[in-house]
């Protein structure tokens, strides 16, 4: 008998994105689970026939395979269609874990070791901190292997016991219908083990509080919002897991002279009004040490110099922004009387009208 298309099958078209063919195959699995329909073999065969579909089409390399030389070429890498009912629940725990809320004995196991938690901690550094880079040590709480026990569990002497339920396998089967089905042991909770005599350091969880230095390095370049990652540094893994990660958010203090657009410091500079009328070379501080600017002749208040590759370094190392520098006209509030003179004559001279 010819053997359908396995996108017929589904009900999607050729172009189908995956959730799209996730999703058809879900309806089917559900609408003829031979569960749901006890005795029809025709049910079943519709069952086996959804499943194989969806077992080329789930996956890229097979389903590219499948698009261009159809049964056959599928049949060439060793596929054989319907892999079968003991596997169906390895092969698609996902499907029917959303479905019909149990999945295989394989992935319970898998998920008693969990990754642990990842920490965050908040770090205030100096602008100047942040700029030029810096190396810091932080000290944290977090949960690590219970020393007293060594992360077993259990009381010194003693050793976890294998469950009495599951025999240590973690999973306990029952029949349902037409298959018998694997789901996480009530008893242990996966873990294969149960503790009769627990550790009184942890109280059995294998895992205590601990206060930790840890050394940090700050890049040049950071700024508010900034985050470092350190792999393995969080909460410790459950059953043998890995360790979370510590997420180091940055929080820059302001400075008292200078500010920071992107990569660029900005920094205003007042200069007198014969600076700015007759012109002069001023030395301006900068991030790394003083720059010499020099004014033009006729400089106005407000006016921008920009010093290039003076300001912040870029985080990817690449280059550095500007230092820029604002002047600002300062004009002297107290004369003296013959300074008032010689600028009355000024004016006089100029033009203009003054008091």
């Amino acid at each position: 008998m010819e053997r359908r298309d396995y996108y017929e099958i589904l009900g999607v078209e050729h172009s189908a994105p995956d959730e799209e063919v996730k999703k058809s195959y879900r309806k089917l699995a559900m609408q003829f689970h031979p569960d749901r329909n006890p005795g029809d073999k025709q049910a079943e065969e519709k069952f086996k026939e959804a499943a194989e579909a969806y077992e080329v089409l789930r996956d890229p390399e097979k389903r590219k395979i499948y698009d261009r030389y159809g049964h056959e070429g599928i049949n060439g890498t060793g596929f054989r269609g319907f892999s079968g009912f003991d596997d169906i629940f390895t092969n698609f725990s996902d499907i029917f874990e959303d479905v019909f809320g149990f999945t295989g004995a394989r992935t319970r196991t898998r998920s008693a070791v969990r990754q642990g938690a990842d920490l965050r901690y908040d770090l205030k550094i100096s602008f100047m901190n942040a700029v030029k880079g810096t190396s810091t040590q932080i000290e944290l709480e977090k949960f690590e292997r219970c020393k007293e026990c060594a992360g077993t569990g259990a009381a010194s002497g003693t050793q976890p016991e294998a469950c009495s339920r599951c025999g240590g396998r973690g999973s306990v089967t029952q029949s349902s219908g037409f298959f018998t089905i694997s789901t996480t042991c009530p008893q242990c909770r996966g873990a294969g083990r149960v503790i009769k005599n627990p550790c009184k350091a942890c109280y059995g969880t294998g895992k205590a509080k601990t206060r930790k230095a840890v050394s940090l390095k700050i890049p040049a370049g950071v700024e508010t919002g900034s985050r470092l990652r350190l792999r393995g540094e969080g909460e410790e893994g459950d059953f043998g897991g890995p360790s979370g990660d510590l997420y180091v958010f940055i929080h820059v203090e302001p400075h008292e002279f200078f500010e920071r657009d992107g990569y660029d410091v900005l920094c205003q500079i007042p200069i007198s009004v014969t600076q700015a009328a007759l012109g002069a070379t001023i030395e301006v501080p900068t991030i790394d040490n003083k720059e010499s600017v020099k004014i033009p002749k006729g400089t106005q208040s407000g006016k921008i110099f920009r010093l290039k590759g003076k300001g912040v370094a870029h985080l990817k190392g690449i280059g550095r922004g500007d230092h820029v520098v604002q002047v600002l006209v300062k004009i002297p509030t107290n004369l003296t009387k013959k300074q008032e003179e010689l600028l009355r004559e000024f004016a006089r001279l100029t033009g203009e009208s003054a008091s």
